[in-house]
């Protein structure tokens, strides 16, 4: 087949779908910030409805309440990424705004109330209450300057100018007070280094002022991953590290750290933003944790004498956020048959409730997939991890059984899917399509080594990883050779673009916000990732690896979506692409999004971004599509 043709002789069309791209696209919230106060449960919610705003929730009594009204949106602009908006203490909420970057407080039956001044561009995020001082404790990063600074703050509840107790180093996170009030604890690291790469974990003391002091270095280093520093009711340090190669638990002792649960399997994360956390303390003795074992999230139960059980929660997708009080542990995960959910559990019970869905549209049984965990060979014969969908819709239970494929590379590039119940891959599945969400060497939870096969590889190892996917599946007799697509957003972006490029596996792929320039966007992005080396090849080889530069190479067609205010992968990366492709002829279309930033959060930008990648397909590939979807121009077609 000619890289520019349609395929003839298509064995089957696509399936018509009782899930819309308006219910996929309205019907999904976006849960952070999941965290008990007392006996309430708070978490933030992204809703599309609202043009992605941010909301506060509290959960109290069964009742759940929003907590902000338009036009606040509890976000931080820390890191680009954010996360760690809010915090819930004794009754009383502290929240960054989205618009104007300002902290502000929300008391009992009040409105919100700015405690911040209006000093410019500086931004707050993962609060923490220093109670006996009266004051939080916090990320700042500060954009006044010539060069951003960011480091650790300080500031009365009630409000007034922050004071810098921590600085010097480029990066800071999970500022935390012991309960005595005694000390301070923190993540920092230098670039090029990433948290996941290495990164150090200082504690000092604090008087009665709450000056730092006696400041010293309790673990880590350039090549130690920390995680989740946090103390114990009784003012005992724990921490994650992958000192071992596996992300696991322990506890400080004097100036080393016991492991408490070691297992090879991940129980930490990658921050791309703030307060992700993985265990909690249910009382001075006992800890529950989540831990992935080959991408399957389980939670366990560490008892007073040590021993860890497994606890059967019927989750196995974890979502980043877990909190404890006593028995009650509140975290955040979904599983095959349930979307990611708040979910509530006492352990002395065991009673679960739910409190929350990320999507509340219901998938009949009839055209609802389950993912099957797949192991095969990557790149370089390495093996490489996935989850596997089969098609579903009994409606066509005897169409032809070589569908087509649509392989999914996940943002990141450190980062991971999930197994979760996903409106947004049975759009795909209930349409005749297998889908293959790998997760590509560089991924999380597989242990360092998994992690670190990308380093030096971008472009490479995680391109190779979603190409040997799908020809595993064609081989197998799972997906049609000839109807193999390729998206994903970000780093995915730039996967599917390098494989469109330098491979000739798929007829056509959509990037959503991707990257096409590696050198171009290492000098145009935020501070965060602006020395981000690890992945990428230095010199010529960044050059080579950046398909801007290669589009005479380009196979099938390609399809751009872009928001036009991302401030991480800017619009130029698209644009510039774009012109290429139109220059050199190959099949392409383009649609940018105003408004939208470094992922869609706005429900008609998401209904219009699927349906376009599913007519796109269809159209490029010659397949036979039953239902009316807006066309768009798809230039040298």
């Amino acid at each position: 087949m000619s890289p520019h043709s349609r395929t003839a002789g298509a064995s089957s069309g696509v399936w018509r779908s009782p899930l819309s791209a308006r219910q996929v696209a309205s019907g999904r919230l976006r849960i952070v910030d999941v965290q008990l106060d007392g006996d309430d449960a708070y978490w933030i919610e992204g809703r599309p409805t609202e043009a992605g705003r941010c909301v506060i929730v509290r959960e109290r009594n069964g009742t759940t309440e929003d907590l902000i009204a338009q036009p606040y949106s509890a976000r931080t602009w820390v890191h680009e990424y954010g996360g760690a908006a809010m915090r819930a203490h004794r009754g009383v909420v502290y929240f960054s705004n989205a618009e104007d970057r300002r902290l502000y407080r929300i008391d009992p039956g009040s409105d919100p109330e700015p405690i911040t001044p209006v000093i410019g561009d500086v931004r707050y995020a993962d609060l923490e209450v220093d109670e006996a001082r009266r004051r939080i404790v916090c990320v700042v990063e500060d954009h006044r300057g010539p060069s951003v600074v960011n480091d650790i703050r300080t500031f009365p509840l009630d409000g007034g100018e922050a004071v810098s107790v921590v600085s010097g180093n480029d990066f800071y996170s999970t500022p935390r007070v012991s309960p005595d009030g005694a000390s301070l604890s923190w993540l920092t690291w230098n670039a090029p280094n990433m948290p996941w790469d290495g990164c150090e974990l200082w504690v000092a003391a604090l008087d009665d002022a709450g000056r730092v002091s006696n400041a010293r270095l309790v673990a880590g280093g350039p090549h130690e991953s920390l995680f989740q520093p946090s103390w114990s009711p009784d003012s005992v340090l724990h921490l994650i590290s992958d000192r071992t190669g596996w992300w696991n638990l322990y506890r400080v002792d004097g100036d080393g750290a016991v492991p408490l649960a070691p297992m090879e399997a991940d129980c930490g994360l990658p921050q791309w933003t703030f307060a992700l956390s993985t265990f909690a303390f249910c009382g001075s003795h006992e800890i529950v944790f989540w831990a992935s074992h080959d991408g399957t999230w389980r939670l366990h139960r560490l008892d007073a004498s040590g021993t860890c059980h497994d606890v059967d929660t019927g989750y196995t997708a974890y979502g980043g956020h877990v909190d404890a009080t006593g028995s009650v542990v509140l975290f955040l995960a979904g599983a095959a048959d349930r979307p990611t959910s708040v979910v509530r559990l006492d352990l002395s019970t065991p009673k679960e409730r739910v409190l929350r869905v990320d999507s509340d549209l219901r998938i009949d049984e009839s055209i609802r997939s389950t993912p099957e965990h797949m192991a095969f060979p990557g790149h370089g014969g390495d093996t490489a991890h996935a989850w596997y969908y089969a098609p579903r819709n009994d409606a066509y239970a005897d169409a032809p059984q070589r569908p087509p494929l649509l392989v999914r590379a996940h943002g990141g590039p450190t980062s991971a899917t999930s197994c979760a119940l996903d409106p947004s891959v049975q759009y795909w599945t209930s349409r005749g399509f297998a889908y293959l969400d790998v997760d590509y060497g560089g991924s999380t939870g597989y242990g360092r080594g998994y992690r670190d096969r990308l380093n030096g590889a971008s472009g490479v190892v995680d391109v190779g990883d979603c190409v040997e996917g799908a020809r595993h599946l064609a081989e197998r007799g799972l997906a049609d050779a000839e109807r193999l697509f390729i998206h994903g957003g970000s780093a995915g972006g730039y996967i599917t673009l390098c494989a469109m490029t330098y491979h000739d596996v798929f007829s056509a792929g959509a990037s959503l916000f991707g990257i096409a320039d590696l050198e171009a966007l290492l000098a145009d992005t935020h501070k965060f990732e602006a020395h981000y080396e690890a992945p990428y090849a230095a010199g010529a080889a960044m050059y080579e690896r950046s398909p801007v530069h290669f589009i005479d190479q380009v196979r099938g067609a390609v399809l751009l979506l872009q928001g036009l205010d991302d401030p991480i992968v800017p619009p130029n990366q698209a644009e510039t692409m774009f012109a290429g492709l139109q220059a050199a002829g190959v099949p392409c279309a383009y649609i940018a999004f105003p408004g939208e930033q470094h992922g869609f959060r706005q429900a008609a930008n998401i209904e219009r971004s699927t349906e376009a990648q599913l007519w796109f397909f269809a159209m490029v590939s010659g397949t036979p599509l039953e239902e009316p979807i807006e066309p768009l121009p798809i230039v040298n077609f």
